[in-house]
C-alpha cells in the first residue's frame, strides 16, 4: 500500500476534511476492538466507544463548517472534540487536537512542516493538561508519533510521507506501552487509548492519501488470547487522580487581554501559570487571543488579581471562601438588570451522574438537585456536564461523577462555565451516596468537597455481574457466564450461581466495623433475591442493618454498599 500513496505538498480544506472524516469512520469501525483491550471481563469496557463518540463530535463540527480555511476548520474540530469528549481517553484526545488546532489556526493550507509542528504542539498541550502525565498511555503514543513526524518533515515536503511517519511512530510508541506502564507489562497488552489514537492517525493517512479502507481490524486468536488472559488490567487513563485542594480561597478571574494593562509585558500563558502554581493549586489557565480565564485555589487572592491586571482588564473576579459578594468590574447591561425573583439563581447545585430511575430518585432524596443520565457504558460528554451546570441556574456547583472514567470530563466541563465548580472524586454509586451524607448546604464549596471526599473511604462498593470471557485474575479463574463479585474494583468471586456468588461477596466485604448494608436492585435483579441476601445477613451476622432499594441500574443486577 505504501507504494501507492499519493504525494501531496499541501493539505487544503478538502484533504483536511477527508482526514477527519476517515479517522472518525475508522475509529467507529474499530471501537469494539479498542473496547476489548479493557480486558477486565465485565461488559463495560468503553474506551473505544468514548473515543469514537468524541471524534464523531469533532467531525460533525468540521462537516458543518462552510470555511475553506484549514485553520478555521481546525478550530471547529477542537471545539467539537472539547464539547463531545467522553471518558478520560476522550478528554485527552480533545486536548491533543486542541493543541494541534492552535498550531494551525493561522494557516489557510498546511505544508509538511506545518503538519509536523501541529502534531508536536498537540502533544505539548496534552501533557500540560494532565496534572500527572503517565508514560505508557495515549500520551506516549502521541509523543512517539509527533517525534517521528518532526524528523520526517526535515527530509521531505510531502505531507503524505510525514503523516505516514506519524503513524509508524505512533505504532512504535504503542508497542512500547507495556514496558513503560507496569500494569500493562504485567498483563502483556497495549494501552487501549493509545490503540484508539493509532486508528485515528491511520484514518488521517488514509484520508490524505485517498486510499481509505472501511475494514475493521480483527485480531487473530493468539492476539486475543494474549489480551484476555490478563490480571487486573486497569484503564491506563485511570492513573490520573484528582489532587487534594490545600488552599483556602477559590479564586476566578477573566482577563481582557491588552485592555488597560498595568504592564507592557506581553501575555504569556505559561509564565502566568507558573507564577500562580507557586501561590496556589487546583490551577487552570485557559486563553485565546482576546481573553484568559483563571481558576486557582490560593491563600493570596490579591496576588492573583495583580498578576492578571498586568495583562489586561479583569472582566470578572470571584472569590468563593470570603465574606464578600462576587465583585464585578465590567458587566454587560443585561447582567446589571435585576432578574425576576423566580429567575434568581439558587445557591448550590449538586449534580450527580446516575444510570437508573431508582438510583436517581435515591440521589434526589439525599439532596442532589440535578441528575445527568449516564455511567457504565454511557459516559456523559463534556457538553452534557456543561449543560447540566448551566441549566441548574446556581451560583456554585458540586459534581459527583460516580465513575472514575467521568472525572476528567467533569473537570474539563468545570473550566467552561462561569460559576465555581468542585468535583468530588466519587468512583462508584455507593461512594456518591455516602458522600451526600456529608454535604452541608451552609458550607463553602471547598469545605464540602473536602468533607465529602474524606467520606469516600468509609464505604465498600460491591457489584455483581456476569463475566463476558474466560480469563484468570490474581489466581482466580473466571468463566464466561459466571457471576463475578467485584469489590472496590477487584474481582474476588467467581460463581455459576448469582445467589451463592453474592453471598460470598458479602462475606468478603463485611468486617467488625460494618454496620449498614445497602442493596441496590438493578434492571436484571429482583426483590425476591435481594431479600434472600438480607435474610442471609440476618442469619449469619449480628447487629447489621440492611436496606433494600430499587436502583434500576444496567449491567449490575445488584450493587451493594457496606458502611
Amino acid at each position: 500500500m505504501e507504494g501507492k500513496l499519493l504525494s501531496k505538498e499541501l493539505i487544503t480544506k478538502n484533504e483536511f476534511s477527508d482526514m477527519i472524516r476517515v479517522a472518525a469512520h475508522r475509529l467507529e469501525k474499530n471501537a469494539k476492538f479498542v473496547n476489548s483491550l479493557n480486558v477486565f471481563p465485565v461488559p463495560d469496557g468503553d474506551t473505544g466507544t468514548n473515543m469514537s463518540l468524541t471524534v464523531q463530535s469533532g467531525f460533525k463540527a468540521v462537516n458543518e463548517s462552510e470555511s475553506t480555511h484549514v485553520g478555521t476548520l481546525g478550530k471547529a474540530l477542537a471545539k467539537g472534540l472539547l464539547m463531545g469528549a467522553r471518558g478520560n481517553s476522550g478528554v485527552i484526545t480533545s486536548q491533543l487536537f486542541r493543541g494541534l488546532s492552535k498550531s494551525i489556526e493561522a494557516k489557510e493550507t498546511l505544508n509538511s512542516d506545518d503538519l509536523a509542528k501541529a502534531f508536536d504542539d498537540g502533544v505539548k498541550t496534552a501533557y500540560k493538561a494532565v496534572m500527572k502525565p503517565v508514560e505508557g498511555t495515549i500520551l506516549t503514543v502521541a509523543r512517539f508519533g509527533a517525534e517521528a513526524g518532526v524528523k520526517k518533515a526535515k527530509e521531505t515536503k510531502d505531507t503524505v510521507e510525514v503523516m505516514r511517519a506519524v503513524v509508524k511512530g505512533a505504532k512504535v510508541g504503542l508497542e512500547k506501552t507495556p514496558s513503560l506502564l507496569p500494569v500493562l507489562k504485567e498483563v502483556g497488552v497495549v494501552d487501549s487509548g493509545g490503540q484508539g489514537l493509532v486508528f485515528i492517525y491511520e484514518g488521517f493517512l488514509e484520508g490524505l492519501s485517498g486510499e481509505a479502507s472501511d475494514e475493521a481490524y480483527t485480531p487473530d486468536e493468539t492476539e486475543m488470547g494474549e489480551m484476555i488472559n490478563a490480571t487486573h488490567h486497569q484503564s491506563a487513563q485511570g492513573q490520573f487522580n484528582t489532587d487534594e485542594i490545600a488552599n483556602g480561597y477559590c479564586t476566578e478571574m477573566m482577563i481582557e487581554l491588552g485592555v488597560d494593562p498595568t504592564s507592557d509585558e506581553k501575555f504569556d500563558n505559561e509564565k502566568l501559570r507558573n507564577y500562580l502554581s507557586e501561590i496556589g493549586d487546583s490551577l487552570i489557565v485557559v486563553s485565546d487571543d482576546e481573553v484568559a480565564k483563571v481558576h486557582v485555589h490560593t491563600n493570596f487572592p490579591r496576588k492573583v488579581w495583580a498578576a492578571g491586571r498586568k495583562y489586561g482588564a479583569l472582566t470578572k473576579i470571584k472569590i468563593d471562601n470570603m465574606k464578600i459578594q462576587h465583585e464585578t468590574i465590567v458587566e454587560d447591561d443585561e447582567e446589571t438588570t435585576a432578574a425576576p425573583a423566580s429567575n434568581k439563581p439558587v445557591d448550590y447545585a449538586v449534580i450527580a451522574v446516575s444510570s437508573g430511575e431508582g438510583l436517581s430518585k435515591l440521589f434526589e432524596s439525599l439532596g442532589v438537585t440535578n441528575i445527568i443520565s449516564g455511567g457504565q457504558t454511557m459516559n456523559p460528554s463534556t457538553n452534557d456536564i456543561v449543560d447540566a451546570i448551566n441549566n441548574a441556574n446556581a451560583k456554585r456547583a458540586l459534581i459527583l461523577p460516580n465513575n472514575g472514567n467521568i472525572i476528567m470530563a467533569a473537570k474539563q466541563a468545570a473550566e467552561l462555565v462561569n460559576i465555581p465548580v468542585a468535583i468530588v472524586a466519587s468512583k462508584t454509586i455507593s461512594q456518591g451516596m455516602t458522600a451526600m451524607l456529608s454535604f452541608n448546604p451552609e458550607a463553602e464549596l471547598d469545605e464540602n468537597k473536602d468533607n465529602m471526599e474524606d467520606s469516600l473511604d468509609t464505604v465498600k462498593s460491591g457489584q455483581i455481574t456476569q463475566a463476558i470471557r474466560d480469563t484468570e485474575i490474581d489466581g482466580l479463574k473466571i468463566t464466561t457466564g459466571h457471576y463475578m463479585g467485584i469489590v472496590d474494583g477487584k474481582i474476588l468471586v467467581d460463581d455459576p450461581d448469582i445467589i451463592s456468588g453474592t453471598e460470598k461477596m458479602l462475606d468478603k466485604m463485611i468486617d467488625d466495623d460494618s454496620e449498614v448494608i445497602t442493596i441496590l436492585v438493578g434492571q436484571d435483579g429482583n426483590d425476591e433475591d435481594a431479600q434472600k441476601f438480607a435474610d442471609y445477613l440476618d442469619d449469619k451476622y449480628d447487629d447489621l442493618e440492611t436496606e433494600i432499594h430499587q436502583g434500576d441500574q444496567p449491567v449490575y443486577p445488584y450493587m451493594i454498599a457496606v458502611e
